[in-house]
């Protein structure tokens, strides 16, 4: 962002260091990111030392120093969501999208997030979409979340891309639904 595009969310805080995390957040609402340049900015016109203003922005999660993807994944890693298998969540996710964690996608659709903890460790695994939370993620209910919220699966670089069938999606919302059946007949959670 330019100075003349900081503007409106620099009015009335000027000279004011005490505003650097609210400017912070506006400045990620309104760009999707906390550019360098942005800081710079912020730093000259609050008052604050550039090497703090980096601090905080490079401190809290819900600022970004990078583009973000227009969808965010963010898993827990706790140990309580670990256990439960938020490693293979992670895993899952480079499988179909061929990010790691604090990656974005090419096609800016998904960035992968990690954090040691949501705070739901009853309900592990845990995983947030777009600030909306998902308790006790299987990767048949992640992997119906992200055909959701992208429209079509992504696969790894390196390997070949398939189209995901009709009957894949159905399968992944019918896991998803609880609604998947074992070959006996009886109803499977997922």
């Amino acid at each position: 962002m330019s100075a003349l595009t900081l503007e409106p969310i620099l009015k009335g805080r000027r000279s004011q260091p005490h505003m650097l995390i609210e400017t912070l957040l506006d400045v990620q609402e309104s760009n999707g990111y906390v550019s360098t340049e942005d800081m710079k900015i912020i730093s000259r016109e609050l008052g604050v030392p550039e090497i703090e203003v980096y601090r905080a922005a490079n401190f809290y999660k819900a600022l970004s120093l990078k583009p973000r993807g227009k969808n965010v994944i963010t898993i827990c890693a706790g140990t309580a969501c670990h256990v439960r298998g938020s490693n293979l969540l992670s895993s899952q996710i480079h499988g179909l999208l061929g990010i790691g964690p604090g990656e974005t996608t090419a096609d800016g659709l998904f960035t992968l997030e990690q954090v040691n903890c949501l705070g739901a460790c009853a309900l592990g695994p845990v995983v947030v979409l777009n600030g909306e939370y998902h308790d006790h993620v299987t990767p048949a209910k992640l992997k119906a979340l992200i055909l959701k919220a992208g429209g079509q699966e992504k696969q790894a670089p390196g390997k070949k891309r398939t189209p995901v069938k009709a009957s894949a999606r159905k399968e992944a919302a019918a896991c998803a639904n609880g609604k998947k059946r074992h070959s006996s007949g009886k109803a499977l959670k997922s």
